[in-house]
Parts: structure tokens; sequence; C-alpha cells
């Protein structure tokens, strides 16, 4: 009995993951070709404390293959303590002050960087990033070629080596795997703010962050989830290796954890029904997956069983990883090691993320 209770649910969650394989086995890549240019873009970027990190973003931007005249830089300073300079660029940028409204710093800096942004649509990214010069020319054509209002697309983490890099790559890939298979399935339900677009007129007509102010995250999902309710024929998943870009892996353990626990914090407020279920049964796979470690070392299961288990759970996860690692040209390191670690990890950042607070910038918040 006990075997069939474990194995059923096993079995639920590799026909979800196998699910998401199959919805990125039907997503095509994108191919970039000569167009003019017609999008005009705000690239609004929030940020605190980043006076290492911007210029390098910054200079990534300078380097855009994108007439100037289409482009306008905000950057929303959201209580820095720290002094910084900008360089010129080629492009107009403007740097205002965050005006804080709600629980959610991010969300603020976002609405007030729009309610002074000049052009039609809006693309934001975080200041620990960069971006790729072909980035805005491969969105202007997904864009013209397609009737969307919104776009969402790409992101990996920038090669670094050790194990905690590795481990937060591997998590990291399974997460876009995670998007683009949604997407692949016609249920999108997650994407990044590191890479992430939509029109003016759409994020007015969706009422912007209206409804989830209380959380301090998910400027992305939830706005996401909103215009796949409203409008799912307007959303699109732009899979270009043109449009990736790329952020920085956290240097710590414990900063790695806050930051899943704010990810996990999200999943409460899902009003994808299809992302609340997926979220429920990958807590409840790596769930059985201890609890079957616990009863092989207590004798209590049987250890053919048990690697079984293992293997098959193995398998699956690698499966979307290895496909997305594809799409990404990311090295796979310490697979292993981080498959036999990750069940501990993630179930305890997602109970964690239930009841506790986390920090993020030099700010606690509260679930």
């Amino acid at each position: 009995m006990l075997e069939l209770i474990l194995g059923t649910v096993f079995l639920i969650y590799i026909l979800f993951i196998g699910q998401l394989i199959y919805g990125c086995n039907r997503m095509k890549r994108f191919s970039r070709k000569e167009f003019t240019p017609k999008t005009s873009f705000t690239i609004v970027v929030p940020f605190r404390n980043e006076k290492e990190n911007l210029p390098n973003l910054l200079h990534s931007i300078s380097l855009l293959n994108y007439p100037k005249e289409l482009v306008e830089i905000i950057l929303v300073d959201d209580d820095s303590e720290e002094v910084f300079s900008i360089q010129d660029l080629v492009f107009s940028l403007k740097v205002i002050k965050n005006e804080r409204k709600s629980n959610s710093p991010k969300k603020d800096a976002i609405e007030t960087a729009i309610q002074v942004a000049k052009n039609d649509w809006i693309i934001t990214t975080d200041a620990d990033c960069l971006v790729q010069k072909n980035w805005l020319t491969t969105f202007d054509q997904y864009i013209q070629e397609n009737e969307v209002e919104m776009v969402a697309s790409g992101v990996c983490y920038v090669p670094k080596s050790g194990f905690l890099s590795a481990f937060q790559n591997l998590d990291f890939l399974s997460l876009q795997g995670a998007t683009i298979g949604s997407f692949g399935i016609g249920k999108p339900f997650m994407c990044n703010g590191a890479n992430f677009a939509y029109s003016k007129a759409f994020f007015k007509e969706l009422n912007g962050f209206q409804g989830n102010e209380t959380i301090a995250s998910g400027d992305d999902v939830f706005l996401l989830q909103k215009a796949v309710s409203a409008a799912p024929k307007k959303v699109g998943f732009l899979l270009a290796k043109e449009s990736i870009v790329a952020t920085k892996p956290v240097a710590t353990w414990t900063e790695l954890f806050q930051q899943r626990v704010r990810w996990a914090s999200k999943s409460t407020g899902y009003s994808s029904v299809y992302g609340k279920l997926l979220a429920l049964v990958v807590f409840g796979g790596n769930l059985v997956w201890i609890m079957s470690f616990l009863l092989w070392l207590t004798s209590i299961l049987d250890q053919n069983i048990f690697m079984l288990f293992v293997a098959l759970k193995f398998l699956i996860d690698f499966i979307l990883i290895y496909k997305t690692a594809n799409f990404f040209e990311s090295k796979l390191q310490y697979v292993l090691a981080s498959s036999l670690l990750y069940p501990f990890f993630s179930v305890l950042v997602a109970v964690y993320s239930l009841f506790g607070n986390y920090s993020w910038k030099g700010r606690s918040f509260r679930k």
C-alpha cells in the first residue's frame, strides 16, 4: 500500500514534467531576419544599490543595434544608499525616484516609470543583467510578425565555477524549461521580469499590478497570468538566442535560499490553476522523494523500489534540464550531486515560504 501511494505521486510528477518536455518540443525557435525597426521601447530598470552592476548593464545597452530615436531608458532608483554615476549613452536616459505606494518596491518602480514613459512598449530588465546587441531588434521583429501585446523571453546565468553556481544554474534551467514548456502546451503561467515586454496600452488595459500589491515580488508572473486570463492570444514567448538576457548568480547559499523563498512565496497568489497545480505536484514529488529516502534508510521501503523512484525522477528532470540547457548553450555540472540535494532544498524553501519572512535588497518582507 505504501509503495502504491508513493508510486502514484511519482507517476503524477513524471506525467506533469513529461507534459512540459512535450511543450518544449512544440515550441519553435524564432529565426531573426532583416527588418525595418518600428517598435518604440522604453527600457525600465528598477534598482537599489547597484553601483557595481549598473555600468555593465548600461554598457551592454549602449551596444544595442537599434535606432536611438526608438529607445529610451528609465532607471528607477528605489531609495539607494550608494552614490553612483551614469555614463553618457547614445540613447535617451533618465533617472527617477521610485514612488512607493504598496508592499512591492519593484511593482511601484515599474508603475512609476510607466507614468512618464514616452514610448509604446515597456521592456523590463534588472540592474545585474547584460543584454545582447540584437535584443531589441529580435523583440521588434517578433512583435511585427505576431499580433501580440506581451512578450516573454529567456534568461540565463553568467557562467561561474563551483558547486553553488552549478546548483543554481540547474535549478534556474528547470524554471526556464517549465516556462517554455508551459507556453508550448498553451498554459503559460510563469516568466522572468529580467526579460519581459508589454505594450503600455495593454498594461493599462489590465489595470497593471492591481490585485497583487501586497506581495512584494511577482511583477512578472502576476501580470502574465492576468494577461493570459484576459487575452491569451495576445501573449507570446520569444524563443530566440539573440533575445536572451544574462544575469548573475548569487554568491552565497543564504542569498540563494532567500531568493528562492521570495520566488516561491508568489505561488500562493497565482491566478493560474495550472500554475498552482504544477507547484503542488513539484512540491509533492520532492517531498515523496525525501520520504522514500528516509523509509529506505529505515528499511521500511525496499531498496529496488527506492532506486527505481530515484532513477525515474532523475531521468525526467534531466531530460527537461538538458533540453533547456541545449537552447541556452549552458554547461551542466554537478548534475548527480545537485539532484540529490535539490529535493531537500526545494521542500525547505517551499515550507519556509509559507510561514517565514525573507530579505530582499536589504529589506525584510513578511509572507
